[in-house]
């Protein structure tokens, strides 16, 4: 079955394909019909994480994806988030790095220590998107964080639309202020998400969603 769902994927759209953005001043034409894209979103679909191998976006992909996942709301143009791309050796660095932060932890056992230096391999590219909020006067710090959400979520709806599958993680290194010094965050930064990417080696299944008629009014 994993041969057969490999023989049937979709080859990735190279990042060459990807059309360039407007130039400065140059018309952006945000407003247009697209049904492609709204079927992209209607069946909208995280993979998890354990269903994730190769062929992962190549270094040039990611590159694309960022430049994508930059286009969010982003008020008073502050840019409050930054991108740090783990891919091949890179992430087993990471996990060490996240490891180490732990290994002293009164009652931590093997276990734990090599769930933490493995957490980055389990997808063949990973892209953590780092809240970096700025003093600002005119953009509250939670514009600023939902900035980094919105950068986010475009990084995976971009990986999808180039043909890879992925998922938005935080996991304990986000909530751990010793795993996030070790991952090279500032004090005041913060993990938004890592988005795992590479390509599902199994059918991913609609899920139960949210009653979406119990959460819409009209004022």
């Amino acid at each position: 079955m994993r041969n057969a769902l490999r023989h049937e994927k979709r080859m990735p759209l190279p990042a060459s394909s990807i059309p360039p953005q407007p130039a400065l001043n140059e018309s952006a034409v945000a407003a247009a019909e697209s049904p492609e894209t709204l079927a992209l979103l209607a069946r909208r679909r995280s993979t998890k994480v354990m269903l994730l191998e190769e062929p992962a976006p190549a270094p040039a992909e990611i590159d694309a994806l960022v430049a994508l996942a930059a286009r969010v709301p982003d008020h008073g143009k502050l840019g409050p988030w930054r991108f740090v791309v783990m891919e091949g050796d890179a992430r087993a660095r990471a996990g060490a790095a996240i490891a180490r932060a732990i290994e002293n932890d009164p009652g931590v056992d093997e276990q734990r220590i090599a769930h933490a230096r493995g957490l980055f391999l389990r997808a063949p590219a990973c892209v953590m998107v780092v809240s970096s909020p700025v003093e600002s006067k005119k953009a509250p710090e939670w514009e600023q964080v939902l900035s980094a959400g919105a950068a986010c979520f475009s990084l995976l709806i971009a990986a999808h639309a180039m043909g890879y599958a992925g998922c938005w993680l935080t996991e304990w290194p986000a909530f751990d202020a010793r795993a996030r010094t070790a991952l090279g965050l500032a004090d005041h930064e913060r993990i938004a998400g890592v988005i795992y990417l590479g390509t599902a080696n199994a059918p991913v299944l609609e899920r139960e969603r949210a009653d979406i008629t119990t959460r819409i009014s009209r004022y």
